[in-house]
């Protein structure tokens, strides 16, 4: 098959994709976990990825791996009739900056979660590729059910930043393998719309989503930057740092279940990441301000500075030039015994 034939679609946390025509689908996992479908007769499949087993509210969304699995499974039953024939590859579910929570390992339980609804549909697993304690790269084949694997930087999982010379490196069809087994050689993800290659990744992290909105409009226009995520809080932020890879974080100080401080000082110990604290409380001169900067945060902005209610401009010319500037900044890990007292 002719590259000029193939499409190529990058997928975020949350999103899935399937088709008819020959996709290159590429994502990134770490706790999170990718389901491809595949139709051996009719040569054509799709693939998720989702950041949790299940909706404590029963909220739809692509996040949630029982809503997530179920819009891959109509979709190939409204387009075949059945689910007859219908093939399925598991994938992630690592055990990766679980640290940065006390709570159930998330990986598992979305491996779980996969498993336990395809057999329920009865629709096989070939293969499982699951597991560990190392994030995966995978490039999905979606017309011969191909699937690459790539194995994350381990220096990720000990704090370190991945390479961005390594995260930025396009991708070329020619590295696809025969084998579902083998990983890949060397490529990064392909530079697709969603892939950002050679921009500044950012994550925002922030409760409310009016000023997540606000802060995405004002990088939007923004040729060197790209927001490649937005979380509402510490917890969705942890599932997307793997996955996503930001450069750089904003991250707010008054969020529900952590607040930004707390998970700032996580941050400095298991994943540390360039971050620019933005919240109302961070006073110039305030114990916010002064704690952030020791824990680790490249800079701190008060968010009343923004102006945010009274259009970009503001906003414009105080965060960008700290993005620019927070992306050349290099950040040391940490030990709980540093942060501990901050």
């Amino acid at each position: 098959m002719a590259s000029s034939d193939i499409n190529r679609v990058f997928i975020l946390p949350g999103e899935y994709f399937i088709s008819k025509q020959p996709t290159l689908i590429s994502t990134l996992l770490g706790s999170c976990v990718a389901v491809c479908l595949f139709h051996p007769a009719h040569k054509f499949g799709g693939m998720n990825h989702y950041m949790l087993p299940t909706s404590p509210n029963k909220e739809r969304s692509g996040k949630y791996g029982d809503y997530a699995i179920a819009v891959l499974l109509q979709f190939m039953e409204r387009t075949l009739g059945n689910l007859n024939g219908l093939q399925a590859i598991i994938s992630g579910g690592a055990k990766v900056i679980d640290s940065i929570s006390s709570g159930p390992q998330i990986g598992q339980r979305n491996i779980e979660i996969a498993r336990e609804i395809l057999r329920k549909k009865g629709v096989p697993i070939i293969k499982e590729n699951v597991g560990g304690v190392v994030g995966l790269k995978l490039h999905y084949q979606n017309w011969d059910n191909h699937l690459v694997i790539e194995e994350m930087d381990k220096s990720v999982m000990s704090g370190s930043l991945i390479n961005r010379e390594e995260r930025n490196r396009p991708f070329t069809p020619s590295s696809l393998g025969a084998s579902t087994a083998k990983p890949a050689p060397a490529p990064a993800p392909s530079p697709g719309p969603k892939a950002h290659s050679g921009r500044i990744k950012v994550l925002v992290v922030d409760d409310s989503a009016i000023v997540r909105n606000l802060l995405i409009k004002a990088m939007a226009d923004e040729p060197d930057i790209a927001v490649v995520g937005a979380a509402k809080d510490a917890y969705e932020a942890r599932e997307m740092l793997l996955e996503l890879g930001p450069d750089v974080v904003t991250l707010d100080i008054v969020m529900p279940k952590m607040d930004g401080v707390t998970f700032l000082k996580k941050l400095m110990v298991y994943f540390p990441v360039p971050v620019i604290i933005c919240s109302t409380i961070a006073k110039a001169g305030s114990q916010a301000e002064l704690r952030s900067d020791k824990i680790g945060a490249v800079d701190v902005i008060d968010k009343e500075s923004l102006n945010l209610y009274h259009g970009l401009d503001t906003v414009k010319k105080i965060l960008i030039p700290k993005i620019r500037a927070a992306a050349k900044t290099t950040v040391s890990k940490k030990s709980k015994e540093e942060v501990a007292g901050l």
